[in-house]
């Protein structure tokens, strides 16, 4: 899953440089669990290679219960500043200048589906050079699309809505929060695709709940 498509640029004060940061992250996933009251409770399993890998943002992720890994391509793993610009990037040149304002140094990316494959929850992780590195990057990402259904979370960038997609005729529901944590900037969302009237309902209560978590085991790690 792509990035939503951009509103708006980021201020003329983010400094493009000439070249790409491609530092790769390498490493395992792990199956950590947060849980909505709508959500049922099973753990994702991996097997022991990736298990015994080491040295990656992946054993930080936050997965949700009972989600099934996402079958396309590319959907989960590390990725470099390049492959995030050539693959979920929406607006490249200025996420690239993101990325290098940002020491950005090994980035995490994680798809899951509901069992009923109806939602899509997506994680993304991005390790940067310091904590007001972090908070700059999130705000950067966060600006660059339009967000103006905000929930009650705390410490975190919230949004959730409703939109309809003129291409292939459905609407979609989406709830996501960012946050900046140390280092790191978390993006999380969960989407809904649907007929137009099906009454879509954004997910704010997994998102929530996955969110918490995350920043938990974060703060926890690097205190």
């Amino acid at each position: 899953m792509t990035r939503t498509a951009r509103s708006q640029a980021v201020g003329a004060a983010v400094v493009v440089a000439a070249a790409l940061l491609t530092v790769s992250a390498c490493g395992s996933e792990n199956g950590a669990s947060a849980t909505a009251a709508e959500t049922p409770a099973a753990k994702h399993s991996l097997s022991g290679t990736a298990q015994k890998e080491k040295g990656s943002l992946a054993g930080l992720a936050v997965l949700p219960r009972g989600y099934l890994a996402d079958p396309r391509a590319n959907a989960t793993g590390p990725f470099t500043a390049t492959g995030f610009l050539n693959t979920w990037s929406a607006d490249p040149a200025l996420d690239r200048a993101l990325l290098l304002n940002a020491t950005f140094a090994e980035g995490y990316r994680a798809s899951r589906l509901s069992p009923d494959n109806k939602k899509r929850f997506t994680l993304q992780l991005f390790k940067t050079g310091s904590a007001a590195k972090a908070a700059a990057l999130q705000k950067g990402f966060w600006s660059q699309d339009t967000h103006d259904n905000p929930f009650n979370f705390p410490g975190g960038l919230s949004d959730a809505r409703v939109e309809f997609d003129g291409g292939t005729s459905q609407s979609t529901a989406v709830a996501e929060v960012s946050l900046a944590v140390g280092p790191m900037v978390v993006e999380i969302s969960v989407r809904e695709v649907g007929a137009p009237g099906s009454n879509l309902t954004p997910d704010t209560a997994l998102v929530t709940s996955l969110a918490k978590e995350q920043r938990a085991r974060l703060t926890a790690t690097s205190s």
